[in-house]
């Protein structure tokens, strides 16, 4: 890619050759944008200028100045935090920090335009150096351990039925990642919608090979230097995280196959007299009046407004889903209404596409442009008005079963064109048209476009609530309206240890609500798996029990003892553990941080904790391994350097172990592994049946002493946008004393119920005074502490 010319500007820089272009900007500190444009001259009306684009994903519209100068064929570029050195020879760069230090280098940039009828053909390429030893981490919901090098992925959303654990394209697209070499992490983002493939390190060992089917490669580069760094910016970049409401933290039933009210009321009565937790049901297809979106089947659901009324009463929220795919049936308001506004995605010749989901025939909201979001937003309102709690947006990739045939276009050469021309799994053809595009090219953005227009919608007509959207398809930027979860996953052990390596992927794409269907959607589950599969889910995001049609119902009920008195125990672990949860889906609104990290989030230069695929870090300070295969009652699990005490079942205070190496740990099936690192405190609370509010009666912090300790409380009333608290904690060891402060921010007053808290402390020496805390006694290995609910600072003195 030869470059010639260079204009400069105080806040970007235009690189222009007879043929390409490249346009760099700086969007924020440590961030820089290098649009290449390898076929500009065939592909743009104004080369060499590069015409404005419109991105899905990209929220940040900043520029920050930079400075660039041209030495021969070089082009120095300085940014904030960044750094790029341009060849105009071959138009390759080597993109550093701001102290110049080089993280990545480009290989090659290429491009070619192949005329075609009705559409022309394009190919954009990017060849990135895989330095030896460099792990690259990402790519969103993708198969494979945490490192991806050595695989190929197509980024096409598709709908994998069932999915195996090799399986590629899935659900999701997110074009990023984050690489780490020597302790050092850094990140590419390519902003991209069209179908695109990348090679990391298969083909060639020493190379990326990304492939766009779009005329442009626009690439955003991030500067680290840790993993936290290179999120922040990415979700500066792509935005923040929506903040979720506390039910929707709680547990999910959910079920096809659910066909009627009387199941409904009969699932919640089930967990109800059984003492199992629970928050939310979800409603599958069988709600709907022949599958005609936002209908109702009066004759299964005669008064939705009183069945969420009577599950409220219950604790218990309504989670509809809703499939984009609208029944083509004149006399049906919202298909009369789609056809009518031009909604519709049409077939090259212009007619409205037909094809068939659960509806046949069906038609499809063209969801990729904002007046046909915000429309169907706006159909949310008589679902919000009958009590309907969220949104699961499934079959959103879009799914379509068949299209409907056509005989083509008349072509240039006499004879016709194949009809639909390319449809690429099951969905709609290459070509057809969403608009002024093809679906080339925004078929990745059709799921992000419903989630936008769910979440949107439910904000408008809700606005005193927090939106609650779940979604099967996405790309980069759906942290902004959705949590996702990972599809059609089978009953099996091999989809269990599967699913925490996706899950943490997503996390390090920026999307931190996710959740995996327990114990698996497809197949036959046992008791041991449903317990294995909770125990790993007590820990996921998102927790939700469900199960397909035609294969047996998974309640927890439904296999008996042990296995229910089992599950009881795991969902009541899980409704102690939302403090913690809460302040990290805070954390994660805050900063784009993940709840669930690999290990080598934290030690980034530790190889053994990049490969540690099967277990990951719930925020700083606790560590989990859950059981993943069958019959097994010990694991092999390996703990970062640093000292980590036993916390099994996040309630049993063990040993202290000494981290850089493995550990076994004993995991009979009513255990699952978890260590509490040194220096850190987590706050748990009492079990309940589901949740009220997020300004906790009860507060128990479990702190493991260290020199240096530090936790965190965020509290409000668990919806809405009204007042908040943070508790910040922080002290440690200072000679022979054991200090904590607490610092309270924020307006919200604690509850008043909240009389006292409890501190336990775990490896203090026995203390022969305390001072601040009403009461003490000893523990085996440390001491419990009651405090005055707004306590200020506690000591303990070991003489």
């Amino acid at each position: 890619m030869l470059l010639t010319d260079a204009a400069i500007g105080a806040a970007h820089v235009l690189l222009s050759g007879a043929r390409a272009a490249v346009e760099i900007r700086c969007p924020g500190p440590g961030v820089l944008r290098v649009r290449h444009a390898p076929s500009s001259a065939v592909t743009s009306f104004t080369h060499p200028d590069l015409p404005p684009k419109r991105s899905f994903a990209v929220v940040a519209d900043g520029a920050l100045p930079l400075s660039a100068r041209r030495e021969g064929d070089t082009l120095h570029v300085c940014a904030e935090g960044a750094s790029l050195e341009v060849s105009l020879a071959s138009g390759t760069w080597t993109f550093g920090d701001g102290e110049g230090r080089a993280l990545a280098r480009s290989e090659g940039v290429s491009g070619e335009v192949r005329p075609a009828f009705p559409v022309d053909e394009h190919r954009s390429r990017l060849s990135l150096a895989a330095p030896p030893g460099e792990a690259y981490l990402g790519f969103g919901e993708k198969v494979g351990p945490l490192d991806k090098r050595g695989l190929r992925f197509t980024f096409w959303n598709t709908d994998a039925f069932p999915p195996h654990v090799e399986s590629d394209p899935l659900y999701a697209s997110i074009p990023f990642f984050l690489a780490l070499r020597g302790g050092a992490a850094w990140g590419l983002f390519l902003d991209e919608t069209w179908r695109s493939e990348v090679d990391i390190a298969l083909r060639r060992p020493d190379r990326i090979e990304w492939e766009s089917w779009g005329p442009e490669l626009d690439v955003y580069l991030l500067a680290g230097p840790r993993p936290a760094d290179v999120l922040r910016r990415y979700a500066a970049l792509t935005g923040l995280p929506a903040m979720p409401p506390l039910w929707s933290l709680g547990a999910h039933q959910s079920r096809w196959g659910y066909e009627n009210e009387d199941d409904v009321r009969g699932v919640v009565r089930g967990y109800r007299s059984r003492g199992l937790p629970l928050d939310v049901v979800h409603l599958d297809i069988d709600y709907m009046d022949a599958y005609r979106v936002w209908t109702w089947d009066r004759s299964r659901f005669p008064d939705p407004a009183r069945l969420a009324r009577d599950l409220a009463a219950e604790g218990v929220r309504l989670v509809t889903i809703v499939d984009p795919g609208i029944k083509a049936d004149e006399g049906y308001a919202v298909y009369d209404e789609a056809r009518a506004r031009d909604f519709l995605v049409r077939l090259s010749r212009g007619d409205t596409l037909v094809g068939e989901v659960w509806p046949d025939p069906a038609v499809f909201p063209d969801l990729t442009r904002e007046e046909v979001q915000r429309w169907w937003g706006e159909l949310q309102k008589a679902f919000v008005d009958a009590g309907i709690a969220g949104i699961w947006n499934d079959m959103n990739e879009p799914a379509c079963f068949s299209v409907r045939p056509d005989r083509g276009l008349p072509a240039p050469n006499g004879g016709r064109t194949s009809g639909l021309g390319t449809i690429e799994g099951s969905t709609l053809p290459y070509d057809a048209r969403h608009g002024a595009r093809r679906h080339l090219e925004v078929h990745n953005v059709y799921g992000l476009g419903m989630s936008r227009a769910a979440h949107e919608g439910l904000a408008r007509h809700a606005p005193e609530r927090r939106p609650f959207v779940l979604t099967r398809a996405a790309f980069a930027g759906i942290q902004r309206y959705a949590a996702v979860w990972t599809g059609d996953f089978a009953s099996n052990f091999t989809h269990l240890e599967a699913s925490i390596p996706m899950l943490l992927g997503l996390g390090l794409s920026g999307v931190p609500f996710v959740g995996a269907d327990i114990p698996g959607f497809v197949g036959r589950a046992n008791g041991e798996l449903l317990v294995r599969w909770m125990q790993a889910g007590l820990f996921y995001p998102l927790m939700r029990n469900h199960a397909a049609r035609g294969r047996p119902a998974q309640e927890p009920w439904r296999f008996g003892e042990p296995y229910l008195g089992l599950a009881r125990a795991v969902l009541e672990q899980r409704y102690r553990l939302l403090p913690t949860l809460y302040t990290l889906m805070r954390e994660a609104a805050e900063t784009g941080l993940p709840v669930m990290r690999p290990l080598s989030f934290q030690a980034p230069e530790d190889p053994e904790a990049l490969h540690a695929y099967d277990q990951f870090l719930f925020g700083d300070d606790l560590l989990v391994a859950p059981v993943v295969r069958p019959g097994q009652s010990k694991r092999l699990s390996y703990l970062p350097p640093g000292a980590w005490m036993d916390f099994a079942n996040l309630e049993r205070a063990g040993k202290v172990e000494e981290g850089g190496r493995h550990v076994i740990a004993d995991a009979p099936l009513g255990v699952v592994p978890v260590w509490l690192r040194a220096g850190g405190a987590v706050a748990l609370t009492a079990p309940r049946m589901h949740t009220t509010s997020a300004r906790w009666e009860e507060i128990t912090w479990h702190v493991h002493a260290a020199e240096r300790v530090s936790g965190r409380l965020y509290e409000d009333e668990g919806d809405g946008h009204g007042a908040s608290r943070t508790t910040r904690l922080s002290g440690g060891f200072d000679g022979a004393a054991f200090t904590l402060e607490r610092c309270v921010e924020g307006e919200l007053p604690a509850p008043a119920a909240r009389e006292v808290e409890t501190i336990r402390i775990y490896g203090a020496p026995p203390p022969r005074a305390v001072a601040g805390a009403r009461s003490h006694r000893a523990l085996d290995g440390g001491v419990e502490l009651e405090v005055a609910a707004d306590w200020q600072r506690i000591e303990l003195r070991a003489s």
